[in-house]
């Protein structure tokens, strides 16, 4: 690569990474579909063979989806946990885009004054980091959900008390000052810098610096997570309005008052299911 392509590429480093994570998030879009495609298939499951018929090496993906408890192996639990953190990827790096963003821009001009920083890379990994750690959080839950058996094959909640009870949690949540505190994080990149020492120079400070933004991205939006198990985890339409409502919250000068206003009509529904189901 010639000085001058090279010079070009760096004074184009917001485009680069703009079309870096539309490039990841596709992706992880495109898997998350063709799982839902192969793997969302209601009505009993054939002895042999996984929900969808489709020979896995040995694989019984249907274990991790059936309604009823089967014993996981450790492919079962492998590919969950690769299923939860492929889907997390795909709903936060769009949220998380304006940050990196800005990380890139004010990279090229420490770099330009001779005061380089970490790569834009690091960060993003640490906050990719706290999302993969989620996802095994998640796989102990969907597991735990399917041992008592209450999970239907869409892997959504087979009870609509279940149901009403996540969803009156998580609306609940959205009022919650921690939920207020951590979306105040999200929503002004510059302050979350500002108030922790502005950018890192070294990898391993930039990967714990991603770690700190993702830490607090989790506590926005970890109950928002938690209604894939109402709509249904493999559900494309409930995971892209999750995402959606996500980054609303983030990008949207009145995100507050959206996560508000989406908690109580969260709060709403869930009493409507319990009402429904005595």
């Amino acid at each position: 690569m010639s000085d001058t392509t090279l010079e070009t590429l760096l004074r184009r480093d917001r485009a680069v990474v703009a079309a870096s994570l539309f490039v990841i998030a596709a992706a992880a879009w495109a898997y998350v579909l063709w799982l839902a495609t192969h793997m969302a298939v209601p009505g009993p499951r054939d002895a042999g063979t996984d929900m969808t018929g489709m020979d896995m090496s040995g694989m019984d993906m249907g274990a991790a989806m059936a309604p009823a408890f089967q014993a996981w192996s450790p492919a079962d639990f492998a590919f969950t946990f690769a299923m939860w953190a492929v889907m997390m990827v795909g709903m936060m790096t769009p949220s998380v885009a304006p940050m990196l963003l800005l990380y890139a821009g004010v990279g090229r001009k420490a770099q330009a004054s001779g005061q380089p920083i970490a790569s834009t890379m690091w960060f993003f990994s640490g906050y990719l980091l706290v999302w993969v750690a989620f996802s095994i959080a998640a796989t102990g839950a969907q597991w735990l959900l399917a041992r008592l058996a209450l999970l239907d094959p869409a892997m959504a909640a087979d009870s609509r008390i279940l149901g009403g009870l996540i969803l009156i949690a998580a609306g609940l949540y959205q009022w919650t000052p921690i939920k207020g505190a951590c979306l105040r994080q999200c929503q002004a990149p510059i302050a979350f810098l500002a108030g922790r020492g502005g950018f890192r120079s070294t990898p391993l400070g930039a990967l714990r610096l991603g770690m700190d933004h993702g830490a607090y991205c989790l506590g926005c939006c970890w109950a928002l997570m938690a209604l894939l198990f109402v709509g249904g985890v493999m559900n494309v339409l409930w995971i892209a309005g999750i995402a959606f409502l996500v980054l609303l919250e983030k990008v949207v000068p009145a995100g507050q008052l959206i996560a508000r206003v989406s908690g109580a009509l969260m709060a709403a529904v869930g009493a409507w299911f319990l009402v429904g189901a005595l």
